[in-house]
């Protein structure tokens, strides 16, 4: 969520900047805005809408210099609108962006009318600037002044922070936002994640929660929480500008479909030895905590939660072990027993999801066997705070709804349910066949995406429809969840998912002519059961769209649209059948003329409660 972008060269920054900002796009925003240090006056530019809007604005009213700060804005305190839009400005001398919320923002407004200041915006960002203002008054340097500052807040922030005064000095702080340092040749730079700079640099310090760090163009200075310097090491990034290009696609979302057959591949990588999954991969301490483990418990939300949902039948079904799942937002405000040797697992794309990464450190005042992280960010707060780490290796995603990130998060539960399952009495032929199936997947994945033309053609039949109904049974209830939740991010199309079994219990309700009832159907022990709830969908006059396996028996009619997929019945099918889904989603997406890559109201990394 929102998007930081600063840095501090011996040449114009304000190119660099909106490039940074482009390249951020993807976390979500309303609007946008940048600051720019010209001949010892802040002048700022902002925008409501996109960053292409504020391209246009600067393109009259260009900014030039050589330290500035921007950024693009996902409404929390205050409506979307120009004059809430980052940057803001106290008193003339002090520039800000943040990322974040301010708890106690409230409290200190009222302290700082009292003291004589004005607010221009509805945000709690405005009470940030005015308290360092107020520190800088009371006889404080900006370092010194954003330290004191940090200590008067409550919540999460990201902070660049600039002054008219101080005109080669940029400084940031974080706590519990993500922030990255990058660094340059006589120039550096700071960014929410370091997509936003990779045509810069590849070099990049990663903060901790609690760091201020004091950056010229020469040098940066890190000091911890307590103000004592600390060295944090930098690291090289193995991701490229060229890597989170669209390579002729014509959106994000289409080609990182596209690319699953080869982050699968990817994450499988190295990992599958001899039939065996290589527990090594883990870390040091694998063996030890699985040893030891009894139980699951799974924390996540979104995709990654519905990856949770899917690994708990394997845990359960294959490992032989106990798994529970929850909603990291809810899980932290509850009361826990913790089975004794549970295993706390984290899910996560990006690594920085506020309440998953809230909850993980929950967990470690509690009796947990151990913590494990799945994450496609190797540099990200959940990795270094994990005692055991498997990496997914989708590479970049840009599109806000996650396609190869959920399956390459599927891939690793797997893995990990196999690893587990060695130490809880899974018999080696077990183990051999499911590595068996994982080494086959991406080649089955390349013959679904083979249906894309198919899929395009059903999509046509939801350019008037407002809302749809997802079924599937078992197992694969959770992916009819992944693919109702990926048909109302990208297209707006109202779709909801239930249990086939539940039908009789409330949805058969919503069934008419006008609402798609759409169906995944493997051919496994529920298939039956399944065909008796799609005939009473057909009885009332549903319109039903079947996913069904090609040997499922399941044919086309007037008022039922197959379409099969090439899914044999075993572990892996779940994650095969997830993409006509995902393809369904991002066509109907295209025939409604959404912002397929940037849906309105969504961010891709959900950095605040």
């Amino acid at each position: 969520m929102c998007g930081i972008v600063g840095g501090i060269a011996n040449r114009d920054i304000s190119a660099v900047l909106l490039e940074g900002l482009r390249r951020l796009e993807y976390r979500g925003y309303d609007s946008a805005g940048m600051a720019v240090l010209t001949n010892g006056t802040i002048e700022r530019v902002r925008r409501q809408g996109k960053v292409s809007e504020l391209g246009k604005a600067l393109d009259e009213s260009a900014l030039e210099g050589q330290l500035g700060i921007a950024h693009t804005r996902w409404a929390t305190h205050g409506m979307p609108a120009e004059y809430n839009a980052h940057p803001h400005i106290s008193n003339g001398r002090i520039a800000i962006v943040h990322n974040g919320i301010i708890e106690n923002f409230e409290q200190l407004k009222m302290q700082q009318i009292d003291q004589g200041f004005s607010f221009a915006s509805d945000t709690d960002t405005e009470v940030i600037a005015h308290q360092i203002v107020l520190h800088l008054e009371r006889g404080l340097d900006l370092l010194a002044a954003v330290g004191a500052t940090v200590k008067d807040l409550k919540g999460a922030y990201a902070l660049g922070v600039i002054d008219n005064t101080d005109p080669e000095r940029l400084i940031a702080a974080r706590n519990g936002s993500p922030l990255v340092v990058g660094i340059g040749e006589q120039e550096n730079f700071i960014a929410s994640d370091v997509h936003a700079l990779l045509k810069e640099t590849q070099k990049f310090v990663f903060l901790e929660d609690g760091d201020i760090v004091d950056i010229t163009r020469a040098e940066i200075r890190v000091f911890d929480e307590d103000g004592a310097a600390v060295a944090r090491k930098p690291k090289r990034s193995s991701l490229t500008a060229e890597g989170i290009e669209k390579d002729g696609y014509p959106h994000y979302m289409l080609k990182e479909i596209y690319e699953q057959p080869q982050a699968i591949a990817d994450t499988l990588e190295g990992r599958l030895i001899n039939g065996r999954v290589a527990e090594q991969i883990l870390g040091g301490r694998a063996e030890q905590i699985l040893k030891r483990t009894r139980a699951v418990q799974i924390i996540a939300c979104g995709s990654s939660y519905h990856a949770g949902m899917i690994a708990k039948f394997w845990f359960e079904e294959l490992a032989g072990i106990p798994c529970f799942v929850d909603v990291a937002s809810e899980f932290r405000y509850r009361k826990h027993v913790v089975m004794s040797g549970t295993l706390f697992v984290t899910i996560s794309q990006s690594g920085e999801t506020a309440d998953t990464l809230a909850a993980q450190r929950q967990a470690r005042q509690e009796a947990y066997a151990g913590s494990l992280t799945i994450c496609n960010v190797p540099e990200s707060s959940l990795v270094r705070e994990s005692d055991l780490v498997l990496m997914t290796h989708a590479g970049p995603e840009v599109g806000v709804a996650s396609t190869k990130a959920f399956t390459t998060q599927l891939v690793a539960l797997l893995m990990l349910v196999i690893s587990v399952g060695r130490h809880h009495g899974m018999q080696d032929e077990t183990g051999k066949l499911l590595v068996e199936q994982l080494a086959n997947l991406p080649a089955r994945i390349n013959r679904v995406l083979e249906m894309d033309g198919e899929i395009e053609a059903l999509s046509r039949q939801y350019g008037d429809k407002q809302h749809a109904l997802f079924l599937g049974r078992g197992i694969h209830y959770p992916i009819a969840k992944e693919g109702a939740l990926k048909l109302k991010e990208v297209s707006y199309i109202h779709a909801e998912a239930y249990p086939a079994g539940e039908l009789k219990h409330g949805p058969i309700a919503l069934v008419d002519d006008k609402v798609p009832v759409i169906a995944v159907a493997p051919n496994d022990v529920l298939l039956e059961k399944l065909k008796s709830n799609l005939e009473e969908v057909r009885a009332r006059g549903g319109v039903l769209h079947v996913f069904a396996d090609v040997n499922s028996g399941l044919e086309s009619g007037a008022e039922t649209i197959g379409i099969e997929v090439d899914a044999p019945d075993n572990a892996v099918a779940p994650i095969i059948f997830t993409i006509p889904l995902q393809l369904l989603a991002y066509h109907v997406a295209v025939l409604k003329g959404t912002d397929v890559d940037q849906p309105r109201n969504l961010a891709k990394s959900v950095t605040v409660e």
